[in-house]
């Protein structure tokens, strides 16, 4: 049986993880090895989506079929490993994480080898009842069947969810669960492309917990 306790899942790059800056620069690494053109930070913001291949279509001009996508994600990934430490987590990311009074999990897109260490330098042992990376060698893909995967994991129902995240991505992941999200202004999207999904919409990470506390109340109460 599952649970229908109120759950919180949090995003990674992008909403705890401060890394909008590094992911810009390794992105712009990846254009310049095909010649193309760099971005601007408001401009990946505006521009930014899943699967990433077709982003990277989008600014190349041409089709990212399977295997240069690989070499592209490698390339992206050299280049994110050496500046990670330039990261720190978002500004009120502790605090956040403190106000929420039920259950919360971990959910991300980067690879789960190198991000179950990375939650634990940054101090975040512990504070997850699961945390959850990619394991597949390529990246790039989809957040929706992750969630389902990360929820059973966890013997959580998706109508007991919170999603907090940076991306309609993560917006569309909750959706095929039957889970809420907010979406949190901070990250890789730009604040009207968020603000237009009609999720609700956060400035900052103390105020995405303060609506999903909203969001769950009623199922708290039941």
């Amino acid at each position: 049986m599952t649970s229908a306790s109120p759950h919180l899942v949090w995003d990674w790059n992008g909403t705890l993880l401060n890394d909008l800056s590094l992911v810009v620069a390794c992105t712009n690494a990846v254009f310049a090895s095909e010649g193309g053109p760099s971005v601007s930070s408001d401009e990946h913001r505006v521009r930014f989506r899943r699967p990433i291949a077709d982003y990277y279509a989008e600014v190349l001009g041409r089709a990212v079929g399977d295997d240069a996508f690989g070499r592209l994600d490698r390339i992206f990934h050299d280049a994110y490993r050496s500046g990670l430490t330039s990261c720190e987590l978002a500004h009120d990311a502790v605090d956040a994480m403190t106000a929420w009074s039920g259950s919360q999990s971990l959910l991300s897109m980067w690879f789960h080898d190198e991000l179950v260490p990375a939650v634990a330098t940054y101090g975040l042992a512990g504070r997850f009842a699961r945390v959850d990376g990619l394991r597949a060698q390529v990246g790039g893909d989809r957040k929706a069947e992750s969630l389902v995967r990360h929820l059973d994991a966890l013997g959580v129902d998706g109508r007991s969810v919170v999603l907090i995240g940076d991306s309609l991505d993560d917006a569309d992941a909750a959706r095929s669960v039957g889970a809420h999200a907010v979406l949190y202004t901070g990250g890789f999207t730009d604040r009207s492309r968020l603000v237009a999904s009609g999720h609700p919409v956060a400035d900052t990470l103390t105020g995405a917990v303060t609506l999903a506390t909203h969001l769950v109340d009623p199922l708290h109460r039941a």
